[in-house]
C-alpha cells in the first residue's frame, strides 16, 4: 500500500506535537519505517515545514526534515500536473491541490491528512484521516 503523508501529519510526527491524531500518526510512521506501507511526502511540504517552524533553531529544523527524507519517498509533480492544479478551482487551498498532484504522481492509494474536509469529494487520490487509515483492513 502506498500513501502520501500530508504536511500536517508529517509536522505532527517530527515535532511530537499533541493533536487529535498524534497516536495514529506515530503508528503510521512506524508502519512506514517497517516498510509495511510505502509512504511519501510532497516535495513542497519540506519548504512548508521549514517555514512553519521558523522560530526553532535551524539545527532542529534540518534534523526534522532529514528524518522525513530518510523515512519517506519525496514525491514531486511535473509541469503539466502543476498547471492542472492551478486550474483546478475545486480545491480552495492551492497547497492541497499540489498534495493531490504529488499523491497522483506517487501512485498513492490514499492521502493521509488531518485536514480531511478540504480533500473529500475533490481529490483524485482518496483522502483519509490517520484514524480512518488505521481502521482499514490491509
Amino acid at each position: 500500500m502506498r500513501v502520501l503523508i500530508d504536511t500536517n501529519v508529517a509536522l505532527t510526527y517530527v515535532s511530537g506535537r499533541d493533536d487529535l491524531f498524534s497516536n495514529e500518526v506515530d503508528a503510521i510512521m512506524q508502519k512506514c519505517a517497517k516498510e509495511e506501507i510505502e509512504g511519501a511526502l510532497a516535495f513542497h511540504s519540506l519548504s512548508t515545514i521549514w517555514y512553519q517552524t521558523r522560530k526553532l533553531p535551524d539545527a532542529t529544523r534540518r534534523d526534522w526534515i532529514r528524518q522525513l527524507c530518510e523515512l519517506l519517498t519525496i514525491s514531486g509533480a511535473n509541469n503539466k500536473a502543476v498547471l492542472s492544479a492551478i486550474n483546478d478551482e475545486s480545491f480552495k487551498d492551492f497547497e492541497d491541490a499540489l498534495q493531490d498532484c504529488c499523491a497522483t504522481s506517487f501512485e498513492a492509494d490514499f492521502t493521509i491528512t488531518a485536514n480531511i474536509k478540504d480533500f473529500k469529494g475533490i481529490s483524485k487520490v482518496p483522502a483519509l484521516t490517520p484514524k480512518e487509515f488505521l481502521e482499514l483492513e490491509f
